[in-house]
């Protein structure tokens, strides 16, 4: 696939997480995907992904990602974000605390024919629990 292409997955990816729309993980995450920073029992593959941002959905309801730096190579996507929500739902334990939250990451995912099949990433949890008032 060309660089245009796992672009375009990968924009197709965070439209999915802040509209909500996690049915459209199945056609954008191989079933075996290798997530190498996975949530705490997250599973392999599309379901993974469905559970981790429907928890986080819940947890933060207006929870949204914007992409601030974006380079891509014939297989790869890497991209800066900021993500903000208000926490208004469980969270890892936690009731809700009302606080909204900013907090920043970085993503690295590798496509072949379209899907994501490996995904590398790092999000400031510290800051974000520190936000909370949870740590």
């Amino acid at each position: 696939m060309s660089q245009e292409s796992n672009i375009e997955a990968q924009q197709k990816f965070g439209e999915a997480v802040n509209s909500r729309d996690f049915a459209a993980f199945d056609e954008l995450v191989a079933a075996d995907c290798v997530d190498n920073d996975p949530a705490p029992g997250q599973v392999a593959g599309p379901e993974g992904y469905k559970t981790f941002f429907g928890e986080l959905a819940t947890a933060f309801p207006d929870f949204a990602l914007e992409v601030e730096r974006l380079v891509a190579n014939d297989t790869d996507v890497s991209f800066a974000y900021t993500a903000t929500g208000t926490h208004q739902g469980p969270l890892m334990g936690h009731e809700a605390t009302g606080r909204k939250v900013t907090f920043r990451g970085l993503q690295i995912s590798r496509f072949e024919g379209g899907k994501m099949v490996e995904r590398w990433g790092s999000s400031d949890q510290l800051g974000l629990l520190q936000q909370l008032g949870l740590a």
